[in-house]
């Protein structure tokens, strides 16, 4: 028989059940799930996409750990957070982009966006689409020179000889469907655009590994995906067909990137499954309103910045379900 008097017991408060995932290994799963996108921007771009990535993340671990150490706070720095601000940030900028423009643009995003609300999970919107439009804001004319593939930039020095050219979705928003790439080349990446957004097929892996992780659910990239392809499929031009125009909305610009990467983190979206299809559905919705109808041509950072200022109505009307509870209450306290 146990002998109940020797036993050692040990209060603590909840919860009791623990994981051995904490923030540290989440964001190494994404910094992995992102290496393929980044190989691939490499082998498009050169060298010079690897010096803008590390850059970028060297400043956001700069910011970061200067702010918290003015404050007198506890460094933060080894969560990796700041890393994946630094490789998404990159990601979303051309290789052409002077490095002094990706510090500032790191401190935009680390210290304004994210350390200035509490820092990590307390911030409402994604740190590193805020520091790519604050930048867009600022130095438009270098956010808007794309480097076309194969065109290998110097390591130091000026950019002003390289060879530039349009997206595929500028093209598209001119009306230049000739001269749009192979769907083969836009879901392989060997296409022009930002560091991040070359290859689908790349982001498509990484995509699969975080799902199969369980890093994220497939709620936010699917329903994303589904509600550009649907809503390009249907208000294609007259002078392209419809699939065509729908893959190349899909696989063009940043949606891929944006979908699996940035509209899925933690502190922006909705907590709730059903209000992360609504999220999705947003997000989706407001890319193709603002390709179609706005004066420029991608609407995925917009987009998704826009819909993380709806994440708490979200929240707050779509309630998680109460473990345990009866049907009854559990209808009470969703209506509360």
């Amino acid at each position: 028989m146990t002998d109940y008097k020797n036993l050692k017991l040990i209060a603590s408060s909840s919860p009791h059940i623990r994981s051995n995932e904490d923030t540290r290994s989440i964001m190494l799963d994404v910094i992995i799930a992102m290496l393929p996108a980044l190989g691939m921007s490499i082998y498009v771009f050169g060298i010079q996409a690897l010096v803008l990535t590390l850059i970028s993340v060297a400043s956001c671990l700069f910011w970061e750990w200067g702010y918290r150490k003015l404050m007198k706070k506890s460094s933060s720095i080894g969560d990796l957070s700041a890393v994946v601000t630094g490789m998404l940030l990159a990601f979303v900028c051309p290789v052409s982009l002077p490095w002094w423009a990706i510090v500032i643009g790191a401190f935009f995003s680390i210290v304004v966006v994210k350390q200035l609300y509490g820092g990590i999970g307390c911030n409402f919107l994604n740190p590193a689409l805020a520091g790519r439009a604050i930048l867009v804001a600022s130095y438009a004319s270098f956010m808007t020179q794309w480097v076309t593939p194969a065109e290998k930039l110097p390591i130091f020095g000026s950019a002003a000889d390289v060879t530039t050219g349009s997206t595929p979705l500028a093209l598209m928003k001119d009306g230049a469907f000739n001269e749009l790439p192979t769907i083969r080349e836009m879901f392989l990446g060997t296409i022009g655009g930002s560091l991040g957004e070359v290859s689908a097929l790349a982001l498509l892996l990484g995509g699969i590994y975080l799902i199969i992780r369980k890093v994220i659910s497939w709620q936010i990239p699917v329903a994303y995906i589904a509600t550009v392809a649907v809503v390009s499929l249907i208000s294609a031009p007259a002078n392209i067909g419809a699939v065509d125009y729908m893959l190349y909305s899909v696989l063009g610009g940043g949606l891929m990137l944006g979908a699996i990467f940035m509209a899925t983190d933690y502190a922006t979206s909705p907590v709730t499954k059903p209000g992360q299809l609504i999220f999705g559905i947003g997000c989706g919705l407001l890319t193709v309103f603002i390709r179609r109808f706005g004066s420029y041509p991608e609407g995925v950072c917009y987009s998704i910045l826009i819909m993380n200022c709806c994440t708490w109505l979200l929240d707050k009307y779509i309630k998680p379900t109460i473990y345990g509870a009866p049907k009854k209450e559990k209808k009470e306290a969703a209506a509360k």
